[in-house]
């Protein structure tokens, strides 16, 4: 019996990407994977990584065992190409985060939906979260988004004024 986990392909524009389908996917690009019953793996998914860039540094706000909500901040992540707070994408208790990066960072562009998740929460994920079939849609979304700000930056300035 094999413990492979099936994989959706995604491509849209100049991004691809394979999503795990044991996952939720939050509309704040993390993933969750239920490790044991009640207690969730987190990490940022490949999109989100690919917009942070590089890992530089990290760290948490939050320690182990203490409360949040779904949407506090419970830390962040510095990049090559920016930095971010880490949101909560569940309700719960932080349990502790990735000891992998501590000692290889790396692990974190490398393998976002493995050996690069940032933490653990026992609690309950964002309702809004969905499915890998379900995230492709929410990529479309935010590729379409970033393709339409593009589009209006390469337009060439205009004097008319809508009515």
């Amino acid at each position: 019996m094999s413990n492979a986990v099936c994989t959706i392909s995604y491509r849209r524009s100049r991004f691809s990407t394979k999503l795990p389908s044991d996952r939720l996917y939050t509309p704040g690009h993390f993933w969750l994977r239920e490790i044991e019953p009640g207690l969730w793996r987190v990490g940022i998914t490949r999109f989100a990584q690919r917009m942070l860039g590089d890992l530089v540094e990290y760290g948490f706000e939050v320690k182990e065992n203490q409360a949040f909500e779904l949407g506090d901040i419970v830390g962040w992540i510095e990049a090559f190409k920016a930095t971010s707070d880490i949101y909560s994408p569940a309700d719960g208790q932080f349990v502790r985060g990735n000891p992998t990066l501590e000692i290889d960072p790396r692990r974190f562009d490398i393998d976002p939906y493995n050996e690069g998740w940032l933490f653990e929460v026992r609690g309950t994920p964002d309702p809004r979260a969905v499915d890998a079939a379900g995230y492709t849609k929410m990529l479309d979304l935010a590729i379409d988004r970033i393709q339409g700000k593009e589009a209006m930056m390469d337009a060439p300035p205009t004097d008319e004024v809508g009515d």
